[in-house]
């Protein structure tokens, strides 16, 4: 595989060469690139392609999820992107009962009375779809242990049933939509994300009450 045909295959696999694209030679650009789709496809990472990577790199790309063709998600104002080195997106659920309205300020209050300086996640999407601001993505946020550096954490308003304790997915069709809308602009916002988790993915919590590896969420990139 040369140069040329490696970076068009790594911008196909969702890795952009912003600065030059495709072209034909093999700097630090495409050399960052390569080394991230390695390290999320489980390849061993080297300087250059070897074997394994140019097969990987050949198969056809997961197709990713489409646009959605409903109502039109209204985004926030988001603020100037933070200099703070962005590279993931951990996805929660507030642990509330099913269709049970939760606002930023009562998740605050939770979390400022844990001794916490300030709401823990970024983002809060509430019931309606609605996407409001939480702690800013200059700051460090509060919602994985060991996790927090170098991530934004974004929650969704429920995440259990109605009996207030069993997990269950309880995303409404205005949630599921303003989620993956908000994951999109963060990617956009931020080109060294490489990954959008769920934070069962890094504790034995249920949260947040659904696989996000097998969510359209989680095929973003």
């Amino acid at each position: 595989m040369d140069t040329t045909a490696l970076q068009r295959a790594l911008i196909a696999h969702g890795h952009p060469l912003p600065r030059f694209g495709a072209d034909g030679h093999f700097g630090g650009e495409t050399r960052t690139a390569l080394q991230a789709f390695q390290l999320r496809t489980g390849l061993r990472v080297t300087e250059r392609p070897d074997a394994a990577t140019i097969a990987a790199l050949q198969a056809v790309p997961a197709k990713r999820p489409p646009a959605p063709t409903g109502p039109a998600v209204k985004l926030p104002a988001f603020p100037k992107p933070t200099t703070r080195r962005i590279e993931e997106i951990i996805v929660h659920c507030t642990a509330t009962p099913e269709g049970r309205p939760v606002s930023v300020n009562t998740i605050r209050g939770w979390h400022i009375g844990q001794g916490w300086r300030d709401i823990g996640y970024h983002w809060v999407v509430l019931l309606d779809g609605t996407i409001a601001p939480g702690r800013p993505e200059s700051q460090v946020g509060s919602h994985v242990a060991g996790h927090n550096s170098g991530t934004l954490g974004v929650v969704y308003v429920g995440g259990v049933g109605a009996d207030g304790k069993t997990p269950k997915d309880t995303r409404t069709p205005a949630q599921k939509t303003a989620l993956l809308e908000l994951c999109r602009a963060l990617i956009q916002r931020y080109p060294a994300i490489r990954k959008v988790t769920g934070h069962n993915q890094y504790s034995s919590k249920a949260c947040p009450s659904f696989d996000v590896r097998k969510d359209d969420l989680g095929r973003l990139i």
